[in-house]
């Protein structure tokens, strides 16, 4: 890390709560309403402005009434553009065919599981998970069995053991979040292997989180779990975004890769509702942002690896930050401080800082906290410092 200045070190914290996100300018009672000067670092969005490309294209939208029903021949350019980006970066060149639109990846999630998986089955979730994967079983009617993972060479690692007893118990569905959220982890080829093998020996399937996935930094490569093996593409259902990488979650469009002839045409037959809700404005931002916004992304990953350095150089007593190999959220494991409170609670009104209960992650989180580094650089100084003077007055 170097200390010279990047154009996002000039966002405040005041010009962000001044944009109008959810994530700084909502707090609610929940993240002390009436309490000024609040870090907003839960909501998993970033707070830097769009590329230029991705601002064009929604301009053009404007400019052009684009806001109809989605036409065929929009959704099949961002099919392109999305299969050419994932092979030009992760070796996974999708036919586009297979590439379809949905509004985001919950309601991906929300098809797979309806249209994927044998009715009434259960769904494995390695927790601590992204908080919705617990919340909408539930509304699918479906049980939910939370696999907490296991600790292997200091990392955070799937506990195949338990995987593998879900599924012998007649679970029918593994969520596999890669990158993972919230903890940063980039699963490596030999962890996917594993999974795929297991997954297949029970005739099981797997929805494949991988919205983070253009989120990956050095020293870790990103690896789509389809591409693992011949079985692994027949049972997987694959979901992304744009909407991470480039800070478009608003704009309402994600992607789900089909990597099966049966899945596709299947999702050619129940797909309908699923692809409805998708954003045309987002199809064409989405398109740009694959297409021509690239440089913006390398730009974006750099600063974030320089707010990755000042994380792991951050001194926390009690605390034990795990820095991601992926996306912008780090874990901090607060356990060590022995709070009679959730941590997330006791730092806001401490610190001024809102960060996700690790609770929320399920029964594995608990005691932790998720943290958006996807700020400005002194500003995410201001909240390590803030962190750490809390900490330090206990």
């Amino acid at each position: 890390m170097t200390d010279t200045a990047h154009r996002f070190d000039a966002l405040t914290a005041e010009h962000m709560r001044a944009g109008g996100s959810w994530k700084w300018s909502t707090p609610g009672e929940w993240h002390g309403h009436g309490r000024s000067g609040l870090i907003g670092a839960f909501v998993a969005e970033m707070d830097y402005p769009v590329a230029d490309a991705v601002a064009d294209a929604v301009r053009a939208s404007a400019d052009g009434s684009r806001f109809g029903y989605l036409p065929d021949d929009w959704v099949a350019d961002m099919a392109a553009a999305t299969s050419a980006f994932w092979g030009d970066r992760f070796g996974w060149t999708p036919d586009p065919a297979w590439v379809r639109p949905v509004p985001d990846v919950l309601t991906a999630f929300t098809a797979t599981v309806r249209h994927f998986t044998r009715p009434g089955s259960a769904i494995l979730l390695p927790t601590p998970a992204y908080m919705p994967f617990l919340t909408v079983p539930a509304m699918l009617d479906r049980p939910l069995v939370q696999v907490p993972m296991a600790r292997s060479g200091g990392r955070l690692v799937l506990d195949l053991d338990a995987i593998d007893r879900g599924f012998a118990d007649g679970a029918g569905l593994l969520v596999l979040t890669n990158p993972h959220n919230p903890t940063g982890r980039v699963f490596d080829a030999d962890e996917l292997a594993a999974v795929a093998e297991v997954v297949e020996r029970h005739g099981a399937r797997v929805f494949a989180d991988e919205i983070h996935a253009p989120l990956t930094f050095s020293g870790a490569r990103h690896r789509p779990y389809a591409t693992t093996s011949a079985a692994a593409a027949g049972h997987t259902i694959t979901a992304t975004s744009a909407s991470k990488a480039w800070n478009t979650p608003g704009l309402k469009c994600g992607q789900v890769i089909l990597s099966d002839a049966a899945d596709a045409e299947h999702w050619t037959a129940t797909g309908y509702l699923a692809e409805h809700g998708t954003a045309t404005p987002g199809v064409l931002a989405t398109t740009a942002a694959y297409r021509d916004a690239r440089g913006w992304l390398d730009d974006v990953l750099a600063y974030l690896d320089g707010n990755r350095a000042l994380l792991a150089a951050a001194d926390l007593p009690g605390i034990d930050v795990t820095v991601p190999d992926g996306t912008y959220l780090a874990w901090l494991d607060a356990r060590g401080l022995g709070l009679d409170e959730p941590p997330s609670a006791f730092f806001t009104r401490e610190a001024g800082v809102v960060m996700t209960d690790g609770a929320a992650c399920g029964e594995a989180g608990r005691g932790g906290m998720r943290l958006n580094i996807a700020m400005a650089r002194p500003v995410l100084a201001e909240a390590l410092d803030r962190i750490d003077a809390a900490v330090r007055l206990m």
